[in-house]
């Protein structure tokens, strides 16, 4: 059964817990497994853990939820989200917190972030601050799959008033930095064709792993690309990340087949990317299928919304050299950045694990940020 959602002992002021109770609802949202695909008991608890006070549950479906604040007239909309599921597990499970860190699966990506959003629904129901914005919190499944099963279409068709946000904030592990735009994520196939033969003639044949080492020869490795947008430093890289070929060990194989990815800035469309690719199998003399695209994210980070978030708390503000959701969500019309707590290098790791110090800075950081700001 999912673990019941901590609360802050009466006879403590809230203020000297809040370390604490970042630290154990991470903690406890660590130990429900939600695997991709998986992620009813984590919807279940946090459905149960989020207060139905202030904000009102609005949206609940395929392990989607959506908890929103009052919408008030003119007033700008801001949406926090996080996405539930994890990879699997690497023998990382239960969780524990040691010499100020949370450990386990799914710490840094993003059960963090998630506790993060849980301790937030609880201080804006607890504290009733007066809000600068109307606030709206979205947990959804299904993120660390490919791009084809994201839940967040779905969401839009269903809720398309969340297209009216004025910025989407999207808690992943950022090193609580501002991580703007995102790299789009290019998967192809390159296929060299032979033909058969016994290996004891291969003159009969045409060894298809030798038109695969030859043909990538001419194109490996591609040189990077480095693009500046609005002062930020992206990479732009196409890589090898699989080869198979073969039929026996007596035989001239007739095929042989190269995956590449590409990952590819964001001043660039689908198109284009999907251009430089069949460019480059062009030059490798093979046939390429595109079996995956994922758009990039443009930079926001000037935005007066993004600018507001940087000063709330001193952050710095870096490119995403990597795909997030925050291109569907700018693929929808919406500014969206990633600011969350975590550390990069600990995502997807065996010893993953998330730092409290850093739950308590994104917490506190948002906190400014959605308050109204009192005058000097």
């Amino acid at each position: 059964m999912p673990a019941e959602a901590p609360e802050y002992p009466d006879a403590v002021p809230r203020t000297e817990t809040v370390a604490q109770g970042l630290a154990e609802t991470t903690l406890a949202l660590v130990d429900i497994p939600s695997e991709s695909r998986r992620e009813g008991d984590a919807a279940a608890w946090i459905e149960q853990a989020v207060p139905h006070g202030l904000l009102t549950l609005e949206h609940r479906e395929d392990f989607t939820l959506l908890f929103t604040t009052a919408r008030r007239p003119d007033t700008p909309l801001v949406l926090l989200a996080g996405h539930l599921d994890t990879v699997p597990a690497q023998e990382n499970l239960p969780g524990q917190i040691v010499d100020g860190f949370v450990h386990g699966l799914g710490a840094s990506d993003m059960k963090g972030g998630l506790a993060v959003m849980v301790e937030l629904a609880r201080w804006l129901d607890e504290d009733r601050p007066e809000l600068a914005f109307d606030v709206a919190l979205l947990f959804f499944p299904r993120e660390e799959l490919p791009q084809e099963e994201s839940a967040l279409p779905g969401f839009f068709a269903a809720c398309p008033q969340m297209l009216e946000a004025d910025l989407a904030v999207m808690l992943e592990p950022t090193d609580t930095a501002i991580h703007a735009g995102c790299l789009g994520n290019l998967n192809a196939e390159l296929v060299f064709r032979g033909e058969s033969a016994h290996s004891a003639r291969p003159w009969q044949g045409q060894n298809a792993i030798e038109r695969a080492v030859a043909g990538l020869g001419r194109i490996l490795p591609v040189p990077t690309r480095v693009v500046e947008l609005s002062g930020l430093r992206f990479v732009e890289v196409v890589s090898a990340t699989g080869i198979h070929g073969g039929i026996a060990s007596n035989v001239i194989p007739d095929r042989a087949t190269c995956l590449l990815n590409f990952r590819y800035a964001p001043d660039r469309t689908p198109e284009e990317a999907e251009d430089r690719v069949r460019e480059l199998a062009r030059t490798a003399q093979a046939e390429v299928t595109i079996t995956g695209n994922s758009r990039p994210a443009p930079v926001v980070s000037d935005s007066p919304l993004a600018c507001r978030l940087r000063e709330a708390g001193n952050l710095a503000v870096e490119p995403k050299q990597a795909w997030t959701p925050v291109a569907e969500f700018a693929a929808a019309g919406l500014d969206a950045i990633n600011f969350g707590p975590g550390a990069t290098r600990f995502a997807h790791r065996q010893d993953e694990r998330v730092a409290v110090d850093s739950l308590v800075k994104a917490f506190e950081t948002l906190q400014r940020f959605l308050a109204v700001r009192s005058s000097p």
